[in-house]
């Protein structure tokens, strides 16, 4: 005997209502779990080492990929609501983009490089390394880790 479920133009009408009318709800319960987000994802490190390690994972990953494919869903929900929610991320990230962006604005500040040589001069690189090698260093610094 089959199972009888809905119409799938209702179940999922119903779905967007209903969603729809429940962002005051989300919003409340998703601020009230942020430290058991936090402890939890923290908790679960050797679980992600485990699935990003096991064997297949790349080949998932890019099977995963190549079926989603650029020019279904992915390129369909950038134009129908990407673009709104750019800009709304953005100006609501600022402060956010400033106070992780600081410790390797101080990094560059503090920085002195070495001269500038000629162009095309190979000694130029050095001051590349120079602020590579300081700006890694903060973001391991910045990890917890050498």
């Amino acid at each position: 005997m089959a199972i009888s479920v809905k119409d799938i133009s209702a179940a999922s009408q119903k779905w967007a209502d209903r969603a729809a009318g429940a962002s005051s709800e989300f919003q409340a319960n998703a601020v009230a779990a942020a430290d058991k987000w936090r402890s939890n994802t923290a908790a679960a490190g050797g679980n992600w080492q485990a699935g990003v390690t096991q064997g297949g994972v790349k080949e998932r990953y890019t099977r995963g990929v190549q079926q989603a494919g650029a020019s279904g869903k992915f390129a369909r929900r950038l134009s129908e609501v990407g673009s709104g929610r750019y800009s709304q991320g953005v100006s609501g990230a600022q402060q956010d983009w400033a106070t992780g962006f600081q410790p390797y604005h101080a990094t560059l500040s503090g920085l002195s490089l070495p001269p500038r040589r000629p162009r095309g001069d190979a000694g130029n690189y050095e001051r590349v390394r120079a602020v590579g090698t300081a700006l890694h260093a903060r973001r391991l610094a910045q990890l917890g880790t050498s």
